[in-house]
């Protein structure tokens, strides 16, 4: 177990942001594969804003399984698309993050899929930074928000009707990018659901973050067993201060512990990209 500084906070997200945003205009991305050919409908109902868009995709029914609409965001990645998913227990939304390159959007080495804790959304600043870490080695990011958010549910309910939804999500996405590795994740509940599903979804690694072990001021009821289900490498980052309990060093293939962070792990953006680059580069190889 590895002990980290607090840094500076930096690139901070908000709780409950919805994953598809209001763009500004429309802007296609600029390669061919996931999020070319827009249709003009789904941009038109962006315009509109998240309900517009689910509207729309709902009018095609289930045959229609995604479907795309170009948002316009910044903070240090490259072009980002919104996408619908439809899965059996609803549509879930996600925004997918190009790799970073010189040259513009390229082809990625590997897809990242990341998603939220229980009430929470996927904008949040440890995911940000997980994904910046993702971009920066020519990986695409999928930031997903899961369909029982999509109902403005804040809990998740069933783990087994969940982890379904889950599987139908990255089933979808990877058929966008082909054969490339699969890395998944999330902060929270989300980190549970990315190590419950990680051998039946073939993710090569797993990235945990704020993963709760308990609840808060009860440790006999420990999550150990989801953690360590996961089957491949899992990098676990927690904050020393987190009330939902920290996972053991025998308990991953790394656990990194941030010094006076919180469940929220709202301070530790900078240490959490430098790990997670790391950690995908030793994963991954190369650089």
């Amino acid at each position: 177990m590895s002990f980290r500084g607090r840094p500076r906070p930096s690139d901070r997200g908000f709780w409950g942001r919805p994953s598809v945003r209001r763009p500004a205009g429309r802007r296609e991305r600029g390669r061919g594969g996931a999020g070319a050919g827009l249709g003009r409908g789904c941009a038109g109902a962006a315009g509109r804003g998240r309900a517009a868009i689910m509207a729309w995709a709902a009018g095609r029914g289930r045959a229609a399984i995604m479907a795309w609409a170009a948002v316009v965001a910044g903070g240090g990645a490259g072009t980002i698309t919104g996408v619908m998913i439809d899965t059996e227990y609803g549509p879930a939304s996600a925004e997918l993050d190009s790799p970073d390159s010189e040259r513009g959007p390229g082809p990625a080495r590997f897809l990242m899929v990341l998603t939220h804790g229980a009430g929470g959304g996927a904008d949040s600043a440890d995911l940000l930074a997980a994904r910046d870490a993702a971009v920066g080695l020519g990986g695409a990011v999928a930031r997903v928000l899961q369909p029982y958010r999509m109902r403005g549910a804040r809990a998740p309910g069933s783990a087994v009707r969940q982890d379904a939804a889950w599987l139908e999500i990255i089933s979808r996405l990877r058929a966008e990018y082909g054969g490339v590795p699969l890395v998944q994740g999330g902060r929270s509940n989300g980190a549970r659901v990315a190590c419950r599903t990680a051998t039946a979804a073939g993710a090569q690694g797993v990235l945990a973050l704020a993963f709760p072990l308990h609840p808060p001021g009860k440790p006999e009821q420990s999550r150990l067993a989801e953690l360590r289900s996961a089957g491949t490498s899992v990098l676990v980052i927690n904050g020393s201060r987190d009330p939902f309990g920290v996972p053991g060093n025998g308990d991953a293939a790394k656990v990194v512990v941030l010094a006076g962070e919180t469940h929220a792990l709202s301070g530790g953006a900078a240490l959490i990209t430098e790990e997670v680059s790391g950690w995908l580069r030793g994963l991954l190889g190369g650089g």
